[in-house]
């Protein structure tokens, strides 16, 4: 029994215990996407267990709203705890946001037994960014095949609500498959 205004923590915590670092987490990724994207709530509850897999990623509330192998499609909403001095969003929050939309995308795209590494990044900003943020991004990984290792970039955009660009990331990964 929950004490009136708890929060039920029990999915979540049965996701995190079936996650092992140390497997490929795409497949785990994309199983519950098409488990709870279907249900009211979840694609909040998703967001949430993604952020409690990756805590710092978390703390930016960030949402997911489309997830493919290939694509992903995050929003961010302008609040005061990711915004700077200048009453936008914080670069560090725009490329957090962008390394999720990236790495969602990628990791879910990637073969059995192929897992990979952010190994750098860059970012480009285009103009200060307020309101409410959509990051996207769409890619293809490299075939990698038993023993080998490959670099492959996945590129994401950040719109504002008008439509325009206010930031590009590079990310840069290192995949292997073991």
């Amino acid at each position: 029994m929950l004490d009136e205004g708890a929060v039920d923590h029990r999915p979540l915590d049965s996701f995190m215990a079936m996650a092992n670092p140390l497997d490929a987490p795409g497949g785990m990724i994309a199983t519950w996407w098409k488990r709870l994207s279907r249900l009211p709530l979840g694609h909040v509850l998703f967001s949430r267990m993604i952020g409690r897999m990756v805590p710092y990623t978390g703390s930016l509330g960030a949402r997911v709203v489309e997830l493919e192998p290939g694509h992903s499609r995050w929003m961010l909403r302008d609040r005061r705890r990711v915004r700077n001095h200048l009453r936008s969003i914080h670069a560090i929050a725009l490329a957090n946001l962008a390394e999720v939309t990236g790495g969602t995308a990628l990791l879910t795209a990637l073969a059995p037994g192929v897992r990979g590494i952010l190994s750098g990044l860059s970012m480009e900003y285009v103009k200060k960014a307020r309101g409410t943020l959509t990051a996207e991004s769409r890619c293809v990984p490299p075939d990698v095949l038993q023993g080998e290792t490959a670099r492959f970039t996945v590129h994401v955009e950040v719109r504002d609500e008008a439509g325009d660009v206010v930031a590009r990331g590079a990310f840069e990964w290192l995949l292997k498959n073991s």
